[in-house]
């Protein structure tokens, strides 16, 4: 994570480093994300959305800055989360790769 943030969204930074290989890290931390379903169910949806991402080789870290508001999404599974953590993945790696 010291390359620094190749790229941001509201509750998402993508840090970069360059490296021969592709590869996907994820840290979602208990401080932003306290259900373990939530965290798996936001793990899942970084390593679906960047199987399709158009990214230079390189070792990438998505991270999780700030939590999802849990009165909005009240389950840890819900359809809303899943749309709002899936739209925003999709625009951090479109910012990525531009």
């Amino acid at each position: 994570m010291a390359a620094g943030i190749v790229a941001r969204t509201a509750h998402f930074a993508l840090h970069r480093m360059p490296s021969e290989q592709s590869s996907i890290g994820v840290v979602v931390p208990k401080r932003w994300a306290k259900r373990a379903v939530t965290r798996n169910t936001i793990k899942r949806q970084v390593y679906s959305v960047s199987e399709a991402a158009q990214l230079a080789p390189a070792a990438y870290i998505v991270r999780l800055r700030t939590g999802f508001d849990r009165v909005q999404f009240i389950s840890a599974t819900s359809e809303p989360l899943k749309r709002a953590v899936r739209g925003e993945l999709v625009q951090l790696f479109a910012r990525a790769a531009a």
